[in-house]
């Protein structure tokens, strides 16, 4: 290409579109009338600077796809969500320790990110959520729904809590709904709170009226219809956090936890020593066990944060597995069993069956048993599954009324007697409303009274001679409640020798 030339002061200029090169002056002084030709210089594109993710939830924004629709229920929650911003303060703050290894696990799969919302709609991101339905976890996952992607659940763990598991778990059932529901996401998500069939179902039903298909078109049962909305609210809120005036805890896009696997059975607050840690900050991260020490039987790995990580794999690997739990050598006495052992020491027989190499139930008065104890104070594991009951049990309002279920009770039957609601006696006892019980177990019922009143719990033995109406007019109770807290029948006679449970104002009674 030819380029014209310019003289200018001291050279010749060369114009070449946006930039101008100045030739020197020559050394002679004349100036040739030959064109001069110059190669033009080619100018490599600027590659714009990548964006640095410093932060998960701009993380989360940068890669959001699914559209946000202009539908009644989506426009509601998001106004739910801007009108109470603390929600989603407390909730970010509380999803800070599990956040980057769930988007990890999410992008590794090439899934939606905003399934990583999904703790927040199922469970604020609480790993010790339990619903109405039984559903547990972070991902709020039923017993047969975790069983069947592989959570293991029994009295020392519960997967469903564990949340590296859970997570894996629960990413494995929507590539399943995916699937299921012939690749389409929404029908994905409502299958997750409903179950596929219905979804599938209510779309034949469409089809064969001739009604659209799309998911706002289904007929859904009401928790499902408002699933979905609920999530694509707050996937536009989290979008657009800045603009609305929200504010969410910072996470950092980088790692935070490092499972390790451990070996073998730990006890918790051993582990916590490990690694540097108070015991329920090492419980917090992992709610998955039920008790003081991880499972015999595995799994054997915790979760501890990456700046604990080699200080716990250093002091692991110095310790001997046996030194890792405390034991106790019990001597069996005449009328014990595995049960009651078991019982007595916060363990199950199948433990005690593994550590002494029992194949079966029997054992013989006389001989020993070693016994896995908690090498602290029960109590102080605030985060086992009894410490947890007895918190919640202690949450009521009113005086505390203490029930041990008999056979043929059930959670409507006793709340009946005591003229309460089935789901605030379930709340109140960390159970949901349809989960079965079992006999000798303790309930606690809270009821309305006099908060001057000193109440206390009597166990009455009958004596011969003894009516409903004795008692009651000794103990200053009314006949009424005498049945209804021992489930009497009025048409039968009380028998010597019977035990009644009495809740007594000891201000008023006569005793």
């Amino acid at each position: 290409m030819r380029l014209p030339i310019v003289l200018v002061a001291g050279g010749l200029s060369l114009l070449t579109g946006c930039q101008t090169f100045t030739q020197p002056e020559p050394a002679a002084p004349a100036i040739t009338t030959a064109p001069v030709v110059v190669e033009p210089q080619v100018i490599a594109p600027v590659e714009p600077e990548p964006i640095q993710i410093t932060d998960v939830w701009q993380r989360i924004r940068l890669g959001l796809t699914l559209p946000v629709p202009d539908q009644k229920l989506v426009n509601q929650y998001r106004n739910w969500y801007l009108k109470h911003p603390q929600h989603l303060a407390r909730v970010s703050e509380r999803a800070e320790p599990f956040m980057y290894l769930i988007v990890e696990e999410i992008e590794k799969r090439n899934l939606p990110i905003e399934l990583a919302l999904l703790p927040i709609v199922e469970s604020a991101f609480d790993p010790f959520a339990y619903s109405h339905g039984a559903a547990s976890g972070l991902w709020q996952f039923t017993a047969p729904m975790a069983k069947h992607f592989g959570l293991e659940m029994n009295w020392w763990y519960d997967g469903r809590r564990d949340v590296p598991a859970a997570t894996v778990a629960a990413l494995d059932m929507m590539e399943y709904l995916y699937q299921k529901t012939h690749n389409n996401w929404l029908y994905a998500i409502a299958a997750y709170n409903t179950g596929e069939g219905r979804v599938l179902n209510a779309v034949k039903r469409n089809e064969a009226k001739g009604l659209a298909t799309d998911f706002w078109a289904l007929d859904l049962p009401r928790e499902t219809e408002r699933y979905v909305p609920q999530l694509l609210a707050l996937a536009d809120v989290i979008a657009n956090a800045d603009d609305y005036g929200i504010s969410l805890y910072p996470i950092p896009n980088e790692p935070q936890l490092k499972v390790v696997e451990v070996g073998s059975q730990i006890d918790l607050a051993l582990a916590a020593d490990m690694a540097g840690m108070k015991l329920n900050e090492l419980h917090s991260l992992n709610p998955g066990f039920n008790q003081w020490a991880t499972a015999p039987e595995g799994p054997h790995r915790l979760v501890v944060p990456l700046d604990h990580a080699e200080l716990f794999e250093t002091k692991l690997a110095a310790s001997d597995q046996d030194q890792r739990l405390k034991w106790q050598r019990y001597k069996i006495k005449s009328g014990d069993s595995l049960g009651l052992i078991a019982k007595r020491f916060n363990t199950t027989p199948s433990a005690l069956r593994a550590v002494n190499d029992i194949k079966n139930n029997r054992i013989i008065a006389g001989k020993h048993l070693l016994i896995p104890v908690s090498s602290k104070d029960p109590a102080k594991y605030l985060l086992s599954a009894e410490q947890r009951l007895q918190k919640r049990q202690s949450g009521g309002s009113g005086y505390k009324l203490s029930y041990k279920v008999k056979s043929g009770d059930s959670l409507w039957l006793i709340a009946k007697q005591h003229k309460v609601s089935v789901a605030k006696l379930a709340k109140w006892n960390g159970m949901a409303p349809k989960d079965p019980l079992s006999i000798g177990q303790k309930l606690v019922i809270w009821q309305q009274g006099d908060s001057k009143a000193v109440t206390r719990t009597v166990n009455y033995t009958v004596r011969s001679g003894d009516s409903l109406a004795k008692i009651a007019t000794k103990f200053n109770v009314s006949v009424s409640q005498l049945v209804k807290w021992n489930s009497l029948s009025t048409k039968k006679y009380l028998q010597p020798g019977q035990k009644l449970t009495l809740y007594v104002d000891v201000t008023k009674s006569r005793v």
